[in-house]
């Protein structure tokens, strides 16, 4: 049996600022392009379907559309909530829709019966787990401590009563300890979301979303298969792509990836402002419509710089400088000898603790002119 294994769509995510709609339905119908190829038995959709608990309209329409698709391909679709999702909006008509072939999992309520499955090799059993934290679980567990996230995912899973004699898949979200993270997830302080990977001991493959980079967990059989597209900085020279899964005969797993190619990539760049403007630098690139981050190594901020660089860069989402300035971490403090220091001397010493570096003669012949005009008012 062939799955595909998808997680973190975040459909309505706003990257700097930047709605990424374009760019999600651009690479939605990629994966569709995907999954004719590969044909699938099914699609496996582990959580983080919006980027927010109550989704814009145009977010719903989006998903809505890829979920027609899928469902015209004659397969079975498999769709948990995330953090990020409502699992009451997210299952809401779930056992209408069911006769289309697309399960939601419902919020949890202690209990998580199985969608089985059959090929040539026999029965294949899907759970579908949402994202739950402690509290969620142990209302339903009146017997057990349930003080972790671990805690937590063993409870849950006991109650499956999952028969190792068959193959047993389970889609879920959750951050298993030891996984890569990126910036653009949420982070719980003190790692207190961890859960053990030994928790699913009992499954032939664990479907995971939540990590944004795709990687395995100690296993092959414990996979994050990360974001269809990136979504910060630190992504950026990640490599984005759809897992494709394969169960034969039981303890028969294979696994291979796709690689997705988005409408625009997300480029890092550092240089001066005149190196970076200059056309030999990016007339050979997609840069021009690439979402960007540049870095200035000018000592000196150039005056509306985002304005001058969008003229060039057209998709430039964050501008950041590293100069003296920038890399200084001193702490500005109460001046020192205030009454043996002209208010130049006193102007002058506050500019190198903020900039780290002294002011240049013109600064300073500008500075001695100001302050000789303001004195000259005030006598």
């Amino acid at each position: 049996m062939k799955f595909i294994h998808l997680s973190d769509l975040h459909i309505g995510k706003r990257v700097n600022e930047f709605p990424m709609y374009e760019d999600q339905e651009y690479i939605l119908t990629e994966i569709i392009k995907i999954i004719d190829n590969e044909k699938p038995d099914a699609v496996l959709i582990a959580g983080d379907i919006y980027d927010k608990s109550i989704p814009p309209s145009d977010a719903v329409t989006m998903f809505d559309a890829f979920l027609v698709l899928l469902s015209k391909r004659n397969l079975k679709v498999f769709v948990i909530s995330g953090n990020h999702d409502s699992p009451e909006r997210l299952s809401f008509c779930s056992r209408l829709i069911e006769k289309s072939g697309v399960y939601f999992s419902p919020v949890y309520n202690g209990h998580i019966a199985p969608v089985k499955l059959e090929d040539e090799y026999g029965e294949v059993n899907i759970y579908m787990l949402p994202f739950v934290k402690p509290a969620n679980v142990r209302r339903f567990f009146d017997d057990r401590e349930i003080l972790s996230y671990t805690d937590a995912m063993e409870a849950a899973i006991s109650e499956m009563n999952v028969n190792r004699e068959s193959r047993n898949v389970l889609v879920t979200h959750q951050f298993v300890t030891g996984a890569d993270r990126t910036e653009s997830e949420e982070i719980s302080v003190g790692g207190t979301d961890n859960v053990d990977v030994s928790v699913f001991d009992d499954f032939d493959y664990v479907a995971l979303g939540h990590i944004h980079r795709p990687q395995n967990c100690l296993s092959k059989r414990v996979r994050y298969c990360g974001t269809p597209l990136k979504y910060s900085f630190s992504e950026a020279n990640d490599k984005k792509s759809v897992t494709i899964v394969e169960l034969k005969e039981k303890g028969s797993l294979e696994i291979h990836t796709a690689d997705l190619v988005p409408k625009h990539e997300m480029r890092e760049i550092k240089g001066k402002y005149e190196e970076i403007t200059a056309k030999s630098f990016y007339e050979n690139t997609t840069y021009q419509t690439d979402y960007m981050h540049i870095t200035l190594t000018d000592e000196e901020d150039i005056p509306d710089g985002v304005g001058k660089l969008r003229t060039i860069y057209h998709n430039l989402m964050k501008l950041d400088y590293d100069n003296m300035r920038t890399r200084s971490n001193s702490q500005i403090t109460g001046a020192q000898n205030i009454e043996e220091k002209s208010p130049l001397e006193l102007f002058e010493d506050f500019y190198e603790m903020q900039n780290n570096q002294p002011m240049s003669e013109e600064q300073r012949d500008y500075i001695s002119s100001l302050i000789e005009s303001v004195w000259e008012e005030e006598i």
